[in-house]
């Protein structure tokens, strides 16, 4: 028998929180009576993220530890999706703290008349690149998958993993930002869709990845596999 849940959560260098992360997700989870693994992929950390990851996993027998080669946080999030299609469902959620458990609850309970839940982030506050390039991402999957998602890239996704099994396998396995696509496929096969507002909080340790002119070069690599994967 199939376990219920698998939280999918791709890490790189958050030594700082991991630990921390890790913890408020397995009390959440804990409570709702659920099956569940958390599935860590460690992205080759360059820190000590790894070594506060085993230590965990010591102490919560849910954590499971997934080391690898640096390959870039959107192969990762798709290596853990493929690797997550035996549960019921799969969570993606990143490691950074900035979407809590605190709505979880809310969006478990929904599960059951819906294949894609997802939550909207609240609150969050963008510079203006990363503003335009959020509202391009969106305009890119509606126009080429379909309207039905608001926060199409929100790393706080809930998916029916029989519905979503095909669709993973045929996502290239280097594609830059593949929840784009995983929400624009949703909406292209009419999935039943479920949005809820998820407070959001800055970062309080490590720092972003991608910045300044990387940044819009990764955008215009997104952008171009998105509306290829789209025909």
């Amino acid at each position: 028998m199939s376990k219920n849940l698998s939280v999918v959560m791709p890490v790189y260098n958050e030594e700082e929180c991991i630990s921390q992360v890790v913890e408020k997700w397995v009390v959440a989870l804990d409570k709702l009576n659920i099956t569940y693994d958390i599935n860590v992929y460690n992205d080759g950390s360059k820190d000590q993220t790894l070594a506060a990851l085993n230590q965990a996993a010591q102490k919560f027998p849910t954590l499971k530890v997934n080391d690898k080669k640096n390959s870039g946080h959107g192969p990762t999030i798709l290596l853990g999706y493929r690797n997550s299609v035996n549960y019921d469902w799969i969570f993606q959620i990143d490691s950074d703290d900035e979407l809590g458990p605190e709505k979880f609850a809310e969006l478990w309970s929904l599960r059951d008349n819906f294949d894609f839940l997802i939550g909207i982030r609240d609150g969050r506050y963008s510079p203006l690149p990363r503003k335009v390039i959020s509202f391009i991402s969106r305009i890119v999957v509606w126009t080429f998958y379909g309207t039905g998602v608001w926060d199409v890239n929100s790393p706080y996704r809930l998916m029916r993993a029989e519905k979503f099994k095909d669709i993973f396998n045929a996502i290239p396995s280097d594609t830059f930002a593949p929840n784009l696509i995983v929400a624009g496929m949703a909406c292209k096969k009419k999935m039943r869709i479920k949005q809820i507002q998820v407070p959001y909080k800055d970062r309080q340790t490590g720092e972003v990845s991608i910045k300044k002119w990387k940044l819009f070069k990764a955008a215009v690599k997104s952008f171009k596999q998105t509306i290829k994967a789209a025909f």
